[in-house]
């Protein structure tokens, strides 16, 4: 993602646009695989390192809150972060905890129809992501 798209996703949230959020949120495209905040806070210190890791918190929350950004909880509850907002699952390695985006417009048909014949009752579904556990074969 280019530095002006990330200035215009900033904009269309109404926040102002600081170096610091271009870093951090260049940071979380440019790590790929859905990076820590510690990775992220350690990959901003050697890139910006007037950028204190406190701030690098502060500016994933802010990115989460308004929906630049989306946290990922892994099976040990690692928080980790994604800047894909369109509808995806996630494949998640327990061996290596990678994760991968998984696209499946057939797999998200049949979640969302089977919801709408089936509802939980006193309960307003708003959104639906998969993470699918297993192993990656051929892991390097």
């Amino acid at each position: 993602m280019s530095i002006e798209e990330i200035r215009n996703k900033l904009k269309s949230r109404g926040l102002k646009i600081t170096p610091q959020r271009i870093a951090v949120f260049e940071a979380v495209t440019f790590l790929k695989n859905h990076p820590t905040a510690d990775r992220i806070a350690a990959f901003i210190s050697r890139n910006y390192p007037n950028v204190a890791t406190g701030t690098v918190y502060k500016i994933l929350e802010t990115l989460v809150e308004n929906k630049l950004l989306m946290k990922v909880k892994t099976e040990n509850d690692i928080m980790r972060y994604d800047a894909i907002l369109d509808n995806h699952h996630h494949l998640y390695s327990t061996e290596s905890e990678r994760i991968e985006d998984y696209f499946d417009e057939e797999l998200d048909r049949l979640v969302s129809d089977y919801f709408k014949k089936k509802a939980i009752p006193n309960f307003n579904i708003q959104e639906i992501r998969l993470q699918i556990i297993g192993k990656f074969l051929n892991q390097k």
